[in-house]
């Protein structure tokens, strides 16, 4: 027997609401963007725009200092041996008691002043370092001098004096028999002077790499009238 109620039958549940088979249930998910991707790409972005900046900077700097360094043109600086003042030279030989006509050895005393002079031929200025010059018999250091550096303007030039004392140097014997035979027959004694000259190129208070001048510089001197009789002096050329 048919009840009645309401006006009809009840309305049969929609499929959603209805049971899956088997009493499995399913859940629908739905994708979902993470966060941290784009978080990465702003700091993609960053680095992109740091590193076109840096870019920049670096290219507009190498600009400015073509630019200086054309409108500039530096130049070598010009550094030389101008004179030589022998104050001092002695030489002191010492015989073999058993023959008296055998030179074993000699000392050598020495004071000389040395005169250089520096040009600057650039439109800047020239920053010097400390400067060291060696004296030598045949390859023999005798003493050393040094320079402190200093600074000089643009179109200028500088004197600088520097002076090498050499106190009771001994040699042995070849080198004495060779020293005390150009002194006493030759009245002429071989020394050359080495020495390194470091400058830098400031502009606009920058200072540019570096520059080494190396000095190369034979003289001759006379033990009788303690003078200089000869000069010939060189440059190696310059190294950075």
């Amino acid at each position: 027997m048919t009840t009645r109620g309401g006006g009809g039958a009840a309305a049969a549940p929609p499929l959603s609401a209805q049971p899956p088979p088997n009493g499995y249930h399913h859940r629908q998910y739905y994708p979902t963007t993470p966060a941290r991707s784009s978080s990465s790409a702003s700091f993609k972005g960053c680095c992109c725009c740091l590193f076109l900046l840096f870019s920049f900077l670096a290219l507009l700097l190498l600009a400015i200092v073509l630019v200086i360094i054309l409108a500039v043109k530096p130049k070598k600086p010009q550094f030389d041996l101008q004179q030589v003042a022998v104050q001092y030279m002695g030489i002191t030989p010492t015989t073999d008691p058993t023959n008296a006509v055998t030179t074993t050895a000699a000392s050598l005393s020495l004071t000389i002043r040395l005169l250089f002079t520096a040009v600057n031929p650039n439109k800047v200025g020239i920053e010097y370092g400390e400067s060291r010059f060696t004296v030598m018999y045949r390859g023999i250091p005798l003493g050393k001098a040094s320079v402190p550096g200093f600074y000089q303007d643009s179109h200028s030039e500088k004197k600088i004096a520097a002076t090498i004392s050499v106190d009771r140097v001994n040699l042995l014997q070849a080198d004495a028999a060779d020293l005390i035979r150009d002194a006493s027959l030759n009245d002429r004694v071989d020394l050359r002077v080495l020495g390194d000259v470091a400058a830098k190129i400031r502009v606009m208070n920058f200072d540019s790499p570096r520059v080494q001048v190396s000095v190369d510089c034979a003289i001759v001197i006379s033990p009788r009238k303690q003078s200089l009789t000869d000069k010939q002096c060189g440059f190696d050329g310059l190294s950075v």
